[in-house]
């Protein structure tokens, strides 16, 4: 049983290395087409977008919350505001929400 799991972990750290490494030994020149360019830029953007905007909707007791809540922080964002002041102006709508909703209920 021992020997599977060692022999698991390192089928794992092979296929992440070769993950890695390919890109660079296949690559050799620059990389000059411009769509290509454009979507190895934005990538990391949309995956955290992707795994990020499930869990803001779900993070809050009321999902009108969670939508206010990201609303606002798109807005501040919009508006240049600092980090911590868009993550402020979050928690402070879904807060405000959230005592609005309990009032009214």
């Amino acid at each position: 049983m021992q020997i599977s799991i060692y022999l698991y972990i390192l089928v794992m750290a092979v296929v992440t290395y070769l993950v890695r490494a390919l890109p660079l030994l296949l690559m050799r020149k620059e990389i000059t087409n411009t769509f290509v360019k454009s979507f190895l830029y934005y990538m990391p953007y949309a995956c955290l977008a992707a795994m990020t905007f499930p869990a803001i909707l779900g993070a809050t007791s009321y999902l009108i919350s969670g939508i206010v809540g990201f609303v606002a922080a798109c807005v501040a964002a919009y508006f240049e505001r600092s980090m911590i002041t868009v993550a402020l102006i979050a928690c402070a709508a879904v807060f405000v929400t959230e005592q609005i909703i309990r009032w009214v209920a």
